[in-house]
């Protein structure tokens, strides 16, 4: 992503938000805005054109859920560290199935700075990832993503009961191979902001009014669902300041210059994040950074000068389109990895270690392309990989049959992916 030459201050959020518990509150009676139209800024900061002085922008209940969701990753992997104890399936579900009354603090640690706020209550109150999970069934499962979630939080902790896995991987991995630890992640991944930010927040952005100020706040029905899918999205509001490697490098930085990291609008989650990993492991250039947060940025721009719906969906078609491109593109990754470690099978170099690593971050992130109102990929596209994949890692002979017959499987994978994404024969190849 190429640097703007000029710096936007970034906000500071009011902390709560989302849909159920919003801010900022007017410190007035709404007034009406003027009719002058503002121009796409170059961060996402938007002032309310109802309460002068006063941001429009909210979404810290996104925050809290990227922030779970990345904190129970945290949790899990530890399970797999020396000097490991054993839990208990609640411990996991506190992340999962958060209470404010835990009182429970991020286990995010910011690299180089000190976050500004610790606890997940003094960011937004009320917040959980259960609560806001996909409630389809999961293709190949036939059980829903929060049933699967619970399942592999509960053969986690009873791994962790036994000594001889519990400080190893083997205690978030079942007896096939499966790296419960990454599927949790991936698949919440899919199933909580990419399905939030698509399957709610941009599928219903047309029912909700534009002209008004919802009572007691500074913005717009619709506003506010534009702003809670960027949320989602999770990015810095001055994403457009970081190169892809910088995001590669430290998710972070300090652009007020406080000493401190706030999560709210410094900070760059999972999608966003992954954005910026594909674009560098991209042999035919691609964009996804600039082309997802442009699409925001000038989506809710239109909101604001209360631009045609066509207009509007235009950028949102951009935003969902991208961020489903991102998370196809990570699978292609994984696919590619775990065709390396096949390939390793038998010799000093493999690891099975990273075979189910690798192949359970594929599977997970294939889950979640199915939520998605706008897919590109179609129904019968995602069930013939989900066909490929299978529900475990496969460990075979190389040259075996069986194991050309799956290296094979995994190129028809690859074309599923480059036909419904038109992601180029370079670039499937070399994730």
């Amino acid at each position: 992503m190429s640097r703007f030459m000029m710096f936007v201050a970034v906000f500071v959020l009011v902390a709560c938000g989302d849909d159920d518990d919003s801010s900022p509150t007017a410190s007035s009676s709404p007034t009406a805005s003027s009719s002058s139209s503002i121009d796409v800024p170059s961060s996402y900061v938007f002032d309310s054109r109802f309460t002068a002085g006063e941001s429009s922008v909210v979404y810290t209940g996104q925050v809290v859920r990227n922030l779970l969701l990345q904190d129970l990753k945290i949790f899990t992997d530890n399970l797999g560290k020396e000097g490991a104890q054993s839990v208990s399936a609640d411990d996991m579900l506190k992340f999962y199935a958060h209470d404010d009354s835990y009182g429970m603090s991020t286990l995010t640690n910011p690299k180089d700075h000190q976050a500004l706020e610790s606890s997940y209550s003094a960011i937004s109150t009320g917040k959980n990832l259960s609560g806001k999970i996909a409630a389809d069934p999961v293709i190949g499962y036939n059980k829903t993503a929060d049933a699967l979630v619970r399942e592999w939080i509960a053969i986690i902790a009873e791994n962790s009961q036994d000594a001889t896995k519990l400080g190893t991987k083997a205690v978030y991995t079942t007896e096939d191979g499966v790296d419960l630890s990454q599927m949790i992640n991936k698949v919440l991944i899919g199933a909580v902001p990419y399905y939030q930010a698509t399957g709610k927040y941009l599928y219903q952005l047309f029912d909700k009014g534009n002209a008004e100020a919802q009572e007691g706040k500074t913005y717009t029905a619709m506003e506010h669902y534009w702003d809670e899918a960027f949320g989602y999205f999770g990015a810095a509001a001055d994403y457009n300041m970081y190169s892809d490697a910088d995001i590669k490098a430290s998710v972070s930085r300090d652009s007020n210059g406080d000493g401190k990291i706030d999560f709210k609008s410094e900070y760059n989650f999972a999608i966003a994040k992954g954005a910026a990993k594909r674009d560098i492991g991209a042999t035919d250039a691609t964009d996804f950074t600039k082309d997802i947060f442009t699409a925001f940025l000038t989506g809710r721009t239109l909101i604001v000068n209360e631009a045609s719906q066509g207009d509007i969906a235009a950028q949102r078609e951009i935003a969902a389109n991208g961020m489903e491109k991102v998370i196809a593109a990570t699978v292609v990754h994984y696919i590619n990895d775990t065709l390396g470690d096949m390939a390793r099978y038998g010799t000093a170099d493999y690891s099975a270690a990273d075979h189910n690593k690798h192949w359970a971050e594929m599977k997970g992130y294939a889950v979640g392309l199915q939520f998605n109102p706008f897919k590109l990929i179609s129904d019968s596209q995602l069930q013939e990989l989900h066909e490929i994949f299978g529900q475990a890692p496969k460990y075979l002979e190389v040259g075996s049959a069986a194991y050309n017959e799956e290296v094979n499987s995994y190129a028809r994978a690859k074309r599923i992916m480059a036909d419904a994404y038109g992601f180029s024969s370079a670039n499937v190849a070399n994730w």
